[in-house]
């Protein structure tokens, strides 16, 4: 069963079970399909959502699974006082806005403790982009 689109019949065969119980799945939304004329198909990788099983593309790799790397960095300044904090947090989100298109999951947060003038910085996302912000800091925190 090569193809890419299974009838209701071959996916109850393949899954041991009655045609109509396959149906019932299939109004009841539990198993995704696309309604052809009078039938119902049912693809490759809505069968194997159905199943539990990792859906496959042509080449063999688990479908969505790129190899991608994230890093996460928590920077603490001390003695640091509001303006600077604003100034600070203002200049890493408008480089954060230059970022490359691709790269949209990387982000800063931020938290100022007043009362200890402490900020915190969280920055994720790709390694190039939080490394460049990274190097930002210390030029936007000098006095």
């Amino acid at each position: 069963m090569d193809q890419d689109l299974y009838t209701v019949s071959e996916v109850a065969e393949r899954l041991k079970l009655h045609t109509k119980t396959v149906l019932a799945f299939v109004r009841d939304g539990r198993l995704k399909a696309t309604r052809v004329g009078k039938q119902y198909r049912i693809a490759r990788n809505d069968l194997d959502a159905f199943t539990g099983q990792r859906p496959t593309l042509p080449d063999g790799n688990p479908a969505g699974r790129h190899r991608h790397v994230e890093v996460s960095s928590i920077v603490e300044i001390d003695a640091i006082d509001r303006a600077a904090v604003d100034r600070t947090v203002t200049h890493l989100l408008g480089a954060l806005n230059a970022r490359a298109p691709g790269d949209a999951r990387t982000r800063v947060d931020a938290i100022y403790y007043e009362e200890i003038a402490r900020l915190k910085l969280i920055v994720s996302g790709s390694t190039e982009t939080t490394a460049y912000l990274l190097g930002l800091v210390p030029v936007l925190i000098a006095d």
